[in-house]
């Protein structure tokens, strides 16, 4: 995962740095004006768990839209909406008191008894969601196209993830119903995301997109008020980290002066 983060921030250096001597893509004439106006984006992470996250989870994923506005002095202003999806959940206790001896458990796989007698595997998966807004400024690295470059980018909101137990057929009675809520450690609470990278957009308005790094700081809290299995409350304060590879690709909406196309 750091060789993957290593070699993002070395493209992102070199497409910023290569701006002015190619123009990578499309073919027209070259506007030179800041554009504004709506940039409807759909992002994608590959995260690497930190502090509390990573006793939990493993390695997750975050895809999700956004909406951003662009002034002509390159200030973002927006909201953005992630799913968090994982399938690797570290939590060691977890069911421990209605699993036996002969209970099996992978990274996401637990063996129990169900209610006929019969040996079956439950799946669990790392669950959630973050929701924020969104504040940042594109620096131009390029004269010939001023709305391309770095671009910074801070949200703010709310995060909420779980352990989702996923008991098809509902066959194991202590994982019924209210039951559940007693061992899937529902966590939320409020977070900051820091995102840096490149931000270009392409005259054929085709392929727009951006690539960088980001990490989310979640200030979080269990949110049961009792777990079965440990036999305790879950109330605890967390720092919930995330460090990601982040992309995505965007369709922008600018405004166009009446004599002229924005991208030709």
């Amino acid at each position: 995962m750091r060789r993957i983060f290593t070699t993002a921030l070395l493209f992102v250096a070199m497409v910023a740095m290569g701006q002015d001597k190619d123009l990578l893509f499309g073919t027209g004439e070259i506007k030179t004006t800041n554009k504004k106006g709506f940039i409807i984006s759909v992002f994608g992470d590959a995260d690497m768990p930190g502090a509390d996250m990573a006793k939990r989870f493993g390695n997750s994923y975050r895809v999700g839209p956004a909406i951003l506005y662009k002034t002509k002095t390159n200030w973002l202003f927006g909201v953005k909406f992630d799913f968090i999806l994982g399938g690797i959940v570290r939590q060691d206790s977890l069911m421990i008191n209605i699993r036996d001896k002969y209970s099996g458990q992978s990274t996401n796989l637990y063996e129990f008894m169900n209610n006929n007698g019969d040996r079956i595997g439950v799946p669990v998966y790392e669950r959630g969601y973050a929701t924020g807004i969104q504040f940042g400024k594109i620096i131009s690295t390029s004269k010939r196209n001023p709305d391309n470059g770095v671009v910074l980018l801070n949200t703010v909101g709310f995060m909420q993830h779980k352990i989702n137990i996923y008991d098809k057929d509902k066959s194991v009675y202590q994982l019924d119903g209210q039951y559940l809520k007693g061992y899937d450690r529902l966590t939320n609470g409020l977070f900051d995301d820091v995102y840096v990278g490149y931000i270009y957009f392409a005259r054929n308005e085709l392929l727009n997109f951006t690539l960088g790094v980001d990490a989310l700081f979640g200030f979080t809290q269990g949110r049961r008020s009792y777990l079965y299995d440990v036999n305790r409350p879950d109330t605890q304060q967390r720092l919930d980290i995330l460090f990601g590879l982040r992309g995505g690709w965007f369709i922008p909406i600018f405004r166009k002066r009446s004599e002229e196309l924005l991208f030709e």
